[in-house]
């Protein structure tokens, strides 16, 4: 039987549609606050410095916090944890609306309700993504996550519609209550949903996803007291992940992508207002070029199956040469032929990447290595844009575009040979009769 690739095939699952309404519900209320958020802080603060900060100040949490949130994922009920962490969330917002309507909400309490909401959801993320691969089987959690772009992509544009127009007739504090009922709903809806089938059910709750021979950190993790700290737990989330070579390549060529690529809206932006001399208009159609390409790279991603850490490689590759000829180009009309395959290359990637980062570790692991993930993108997004600021101040942006997208390529291909070239000498190795010790290092496919 020919396997079913339709990027709409998890929606066959009656829980996954429920999740993807709610998941739309919630996208579309978080839009709809950060439509007001930054207006908010320079109302209160007057000052744009303290805008970024504010951001920086909730993405903190990810940064220092990501590993020990994993860890609680992993000890505590999934769905529990992810209803609970909606339902904080929600109080936050519920708190903002009010302090806010009072006339109540300085730059100090701010600060407060924005590390509280980073640190909320260095648990909330995690947690909110295992679920919603736990409604499927396996072999659809791509079409899962595709999906999920598709809807944060809907209820991104829906949002900041919602958030104008509530602001115009009820004013801002109703798009944080709007916002905090949006979680509510997510929350109310998690206790219904059930995995698909008891077999990926049973893996999450804790069965074993591999021999407990094959995998020691996994009866470390079974033999060890319940009262153990979350410090621990979280070391062997790190300990494993570095001990997959297909998940530290996959952190590689991510991070490479993001120091060197994909800020788009910061070097495009430059682009278009600076050397193709247009104006805001001409890079909102850019912006609107990305979008699409978005939605159709979430479509071509949610047919996949089996991803792999070698196609994420390939399409991140692919997107950093097309990022070459974009800094190169003379005109704005090419710009907008060519950055339409970067954002469905970078699309397709994002889904392949995501797919192996929550289906290689074993179930009672994954949030952990979700943890780790957590931290390390947060350091990314936080050490890009001043690094490709700065490129751009002493190549230009078409330096800046050029050279970030050589060094992608450059980079990725030189990982690819480098293993291959390993691998080559463990089979000749193995072929010559010598020990078979270093057969685990074949067994780890990219």
């Amino acid at each position: 039987m020919t396997p079913d690739r339709s990027p709409w095939r998890s929606l066959r699952y009656r829980s996954m549609r429920w999740w993807s309404v709610a998941h739309f519900v919630s996208n579309a209320g978080t839009w709809m606050q950060l439509t007001v958020q930054n207006l908010l802080v320079l109302q209160i603060t007057g000052s744009a410095a303290a805008t970024g900060l504010s951001i920086s100040v909730q993405a903190a949490p990810g940064l220092l916090m990501g590993l020990v949130g994993g860890a609680a994922v992993d000890r505590w009920p999934l769905k529990l944890t992810a209803a609970v962490s909606q339902a904080l969330l929600g109080a936050v917002a519920f708190v903002t609306a009010v302090l806010v309507a009072l006339g109540q909400l300085n730059l100090g309490v701010l600060m407060v309700l924005a590390a509280v909401t980073g640190l909320i959801a260095t648990v909330d993320g995690p947690a909110c993504a295992l679920l919603g691969n736990d409604l499927v089987r396996p072999e659809d959690v791509p079409s899962a996550i595709g999906v999920g772009s598709l809807v944060h992509n809907a209820g991104r544009l829906a949002g900041a519609a919602l958030g104008g127009i509530t602001v115009a007739f009820l004013g801002t504090a109703a798009a944080y209550a709007g916002n905090g009922l949006s979680f509510l709903f997510v929350a109310a809806v998690i206790p219904f949903l059930k995995p698909a089938g008891e077999a990926w059910g049973a893996a999450r709750a804790g069965a074993d996803a591999t021999p407990p021979a094959a995998d020691p950190l996994k009866k470390s993790a079974a033999e060890a007291p319940d009262a153990a700290g979350a410090e621990m737990t979280a070391r062997q989330g790190l300990t494993f992940f570095l001990s997959r070579p297909r998940l530290v390549a996959l952190a590689a060529i991510s991070g490479i992508s993001a120091l060197f690529g994909r800020n788009y809206g910061l070097t495009l932006a430059v682009l278009v207002t600076g050397p193709l001399a247009g104006d805001a208009a001409a890079f909102g159609t850019v912006s609107t070029v990305l979008a699409a390409g978005g939605i159709i790279g979430a479509v071509l991603g949610a047919r996949l199956r089996k991803p792999t850490v070698r196609m994420v490689g390939v399409l991140a590759a692919a997107g950093g040469l097309l990022q070459v000829t974009a800094g190169l180009s003379p005109s704005l009309a090419v710009l907008l032929v060519l950055v339409l395959p970067m954002a469905v290359a970078e699309s397709v990637s994002d889904t392949a990447g995501t797919t192996v980062l929550q289906t290689d570790p074993p179930a009672h692991l994954r949030g952990r290595v979700l943890g780790v993930w957590s931290s390390v993108r947060t350091l990314w997004s936080l050490a890009a844009p001043p690094l490709l600021g700065l490129l751009m101040e002493t190549a230009g942006v078409r330096g800046a575009l050029v050279i970030g997208g050589l060094v992608t390529a450059a980079a990725i291909g030189s990982g690819f040979l480098l293993r291959s070239r390993r691998t080559s000498v463990q089979v000749r190795c193995l072929s010559d009769g010598s020990p078979a010790a270093l057969r685990p290092g074949l067994s780890t496919a990219a």
